[in-house]
Formats: C-alpha cells, sequence, structure tokens
C-alpha cells in the first residue's frame, strides 16, 4: 500500500478518468477492494452454502428429496441469478453501481433468512429464486465498480483479487457445513441459512464506505461528485489535485449494440466463454458434497473432502493475480481453463481418497483462478456507458448454464451407471469449449478503460 507522498504532473489538462489511471495502489483502493470483496465473499458463502444444504435437506424428514428434487433447488438460484445479473447491469447503468450493489445485498440477505423457516419444498424454492436474483445481479456491479476505478497498470490484479474473496467465502460454506450442519441436529440447514443473512447487515456498512463509479457520475452530469471522489483516491497517494475541466455527458447507448459490428465479436466470445464455465464450475462443485457422499458413504467425510478441496481456490486466485499483469488476461485464462480441462478429465477416473483431494485441489485452484481472469476481462471489453449491461448481459447468458449443468448431471449419472465418470469428462469437455472462445477475446492489459 502507497502512503508516501509523491509528485506527479498538474491534473488541469487531464480528464478524471486518466487522474484515476495514473495512481498507485494506495489504501482507498484497498478499502474499495476490501468493501467490495467482502460483499463478494458472503455471495460465495450463500451460493456454497446451498449445496451443503441440498445434500442435508434430502435426508430431513420433513423433505427427503429425490435427485431429481435436489437438482431444482440447486438450478432454481441459478434462475434468478441469471435474471438479476440481466437486470442488476442495466440497473446501474441508470442508477449507479453503488446503489445496485447495496440493494442486491439487503435482497438477498433478507430472503436467505426466511428461507430458514421453509415449511415445504415450493417456499423452499421460491425464496432461492429471490436469492437469486439477488446475488446475480450484485456480482457483475461489484466487479464493474472495482475496475473503474483501478489504475490500468492494476487493474486486472486487483479485479483477480476481488474474485478471489470467492474462495474465503467458499470456504466459509465448507466450515459451516463441516462444523455446523452435521452438529446442529435435524435443524442444521435452517441455521446455515440464517447466517447466510449476514449480508442484510453488511448492505450498511457498504453504502457508508463505498464510493460511486467516477464514470458513472461524470455521465450523469454529476460533476462535483466525480470531482470529490477522485480527490480522495488523489489524496490518498499523496497528491495535490487540480480541477479537471468539466465532463461532458456522453451520448446513451442502446443495449442493442452489445451485437453491433464494433462490439459483436467480443460479445458473442464472452458470452460462449461465460457460458462454459459456469456449466462446468457450477455442474462440478454444487454436486461435489453429494457425489463424494455417494462415492464413500459418509456425508462428514464428503464436507471434510470438499472443505479441503476448497482450499486449493487461495492459490489459485493469487497466481492469477500475479500472471493476469505479466502474461495478459487472454493467455492466462486460457491457460487456467486448459488446466480445468485436464483436471476435471482426471478427476472422472479417480477412486482413492488422495487422487480425489490432488485433482480436486487442482480442478478447484485452475477453475477458480480461471474465474478471476474472467470477471477482470468482461468489464474491460465494453465502454463506460455500455460496461454495466455488458458485463451483466454476460453473466446473464452464462447463469443459462449454471441453470441447466445441476439439472443434467443426474441424466449424466444415470447414463454413466451411477459413477461420476461421464460426468466430470462432460465437464472437462466444456472447459475446452471455454478455453478456445477465451482465445478470441481482445486484450486490455495496460489500456485505459473506454470511455
Amino acid at each position: 500500500m502507497n502512503t508516501s507522498t509523491q509528485v506527479y504532473p498538474k491534473s488541469g489538462g487531464l480528464t478524471r478518468n486518466q487522474r484515476l489511471d495514473r495512481l498507485s495502489f494506495n489504501s482507498a483502493h484497498a478499502k474499495l477492494l476490501t468493501a467490495s470483496g467482502i460483499g463478494w465473499a458472503l455471495d460465495a458463502m450463500d451460493v456454497g452454502l446451498v449445496s451443503f444444504i441440498v445434500a442435508a435437506i434430502a435426508s430431513d424428514p420433513q423433505f427427503l428429496l429425490n435427485p431429481s428434487q435436489k437438482s431444482w433447488v440447486l438450478s432454481i438460484g441459478f434462475v434468478g441469478m441469471a435474471l438479476g445479473a440481466w437486470l442488476g447491469g442495466l440497473l446501474a447503468d441508470k442508477f449507479g453501481r453503488k446503489t445496485v450493489f447495496t440493494v442486491t445485498l439487503i435482497i438477498y440477505g433478507l430472503a436467505n433468512g426466511v428461507m430458514a423457516a421453509s415449511v415445504s419444498l415450493v417456499m423452499l424454492l421460491a425464496l432461492r429464486f429471490v436469492v437469486g436474483l439477488g446475488l446475480g445481479a450484485e456480482l457483475p456491479v461489484a466487479s464493474t465498480l472495482v475496475s473503474e476505478f483501478s489504475p490500468a497498470a492494476h487493474r486486472g490484479r486487483m479485479t483477480v483479487l476481488l474474485e478471489s474473496f470467492w474462495a474465503l467465502g467458499w470456504i466459509l460454506a465448507a466450515l459451516i457445513g463441516y462444523f455446523v450442519i452435521p452438529n446442529a441436529g435435524a435443524s442444521g440447514w435452517r441455521w446455515a441459512l440464517l447466517i447466510g443473512a449476514l449480508p442484510t447487515l453488511y448492505a450498511i456498512v457498504s453504502r457508508i464506505h463505498l464510493p460511486e463509479s467516477v464514470r458513472f457520475l461524470e455521465e450523469q452530469g454529476r460533476d462535483d461528485e466525480a470531482e470529490r471522489s477522485v480527490r480522495y483516491f488523489e489524496k490518498a497517494s499523496g497528491i495535490e489535485p487540480v480541477a479537471s475541466q468539466k465532463a461532458t455527458p456522453l451520448p446513451k447507448i442502446k443495449a442493442r449494440e452489445l451485437f453491433s459490428r464494433q462490439y459483436s465479436r467480443r460479445t458473442v466470445a464472452i458470452w460462449l466463454t461465460w457460458f462454459f464455465v459456469n456449466f462446468s464450475y457450477y455442474g462440478a462443485f454444487s454436486w461435489m458434497p453429494s457425489l463424494l457422499a455417494d462415492q464413500f458413504g459418509s456425508l462428514t467425510t464428503s464436507f471434510e473432502y470438499t472443505l479441503i478441496i476448497s482450499l486449493a481456490q487461495i492459490p489459485g486466485y493469487f497466481l492469477a493475480a500475479w500472471l493476469v499483469e505479466k502474461i495478459g488476461r487472454r493467455a492466462c485464462l486460457v491457460g487456467f481453463l486448459a488446466v480445468s480441462a485436464l483436471s476435471a478429465l482426471m478427476f472422472s477416473q479417480t477412486a482413492s481418497s488422495a487422487a480425489v483431494l490432488g485433482w480436486g485441489m487442482l480442478l478447484s485452484a485452475s477453475n477458480l483462478g480461471a474465474w478471476g481472469v474472467l470477471y477482470a476481462v468482461t468489464p474491460e471489453i465494453y465502454p463506460t456507458r455500455l460496461r454495466g449491461t455488458g458485463a451483466g448481459a454476460a453473466a446473464g447468458f452464462g447463469r443459462l448454464a449454471s441453470i441447466a449443468a445441476p439439472l443434467m448431471v443426474p441424466l449424466f449419472l444415470q447414463w454413466g451407471g451411477g459413477s461420476k465418470t461421464l460426468t466430470f469428462i462432460v465437464f472437462a469437455a466444456s472447459f475446452v469449449l471455454a478455453c478456445a472462445f477465451s482465445a478470441l477475446l481482445p486484450e486490455k492489459r495496460g489500456e485505459a478503460l473506454e470511455d
């Protein structure tokens, strides 16, 4: 973190965005990253919890879910996330990144609390859908906000580090699954959901400490607020600011321009990359506790192995955060997805505990490293006026795969004779396709964001 006073050119001839891009990483960036990251971790905790909760609800006498019903509980949240991602991006471009971020935390936090009192499968599914709406809207908005405040030289790394909070949330979910659910009797899964209501409280903190996007404020003609925001970040770098000239509000861009001649190739490439990454990740990890419980005959052992595999996400994120500014976004993303494909293929053949843990950890590290880079590159490929919409649309399209994958796993298991072999071969093929489409994305390392 940089706290020393530095000498920079006066900023009168620079735009506010150029003034942000020239900064070094400082305490204001760290505060933004932490505030957004905690919300991100709470999202991950919620998504991770449902995979453990489904395994527990399946044996609850009040529900006794069969494999098909388990897949619906897993998928209905992703239906909400798909719709939420589209709406969140559109609303973020209209009402601001900070506002949408806060509202979505409240929505899914409250829904989780109420979901803990579910008395029927229908009630469980309805509330899980509402949780998904909030989750889906929050993720692309948070990555867009962090990307727009990050200096050009650090933007990829900061966005990957934001995504690394996902690992913390998923590990927390695994800890809750391992310690709370099995030790709280038949109501263990309800206590886990009550813990998932924490985002409601955190929304108050995030509202206070998160700044609004300078690019969004300028686009809305709110120059005084934009200037205060830039000066806050300059002060943290020890710079004496000189006000920029008044920004000219940019003309509006219609969402249909995602498929204009200028943006259609990158839109198709990013949408399909999101789709196949979602299919493999959510298909594999939402079913991981249940599949391992079937393989080893113990829910406790399954939760323990899933926790260990989840811990491997952390080095995967940190390696991606280092490589994304060293070798570029595209090469980094292609590399991590290629390793994910290999890991999924080898995991499909595992029988021993050591092999499950070894290949499972490599799959976890490489897959989540790829997620970090994907969240870094998505906001970069669109201009400010289209950034929230573009990122939300890509995430929303990807969520269609996250809906389909958990529903299809029971079919894969049936076709594969009850073994996980065919299931993970399909996921390996999906990673290969994601790898191919990610190679078509533009490289934006070190470039200023497009206005």
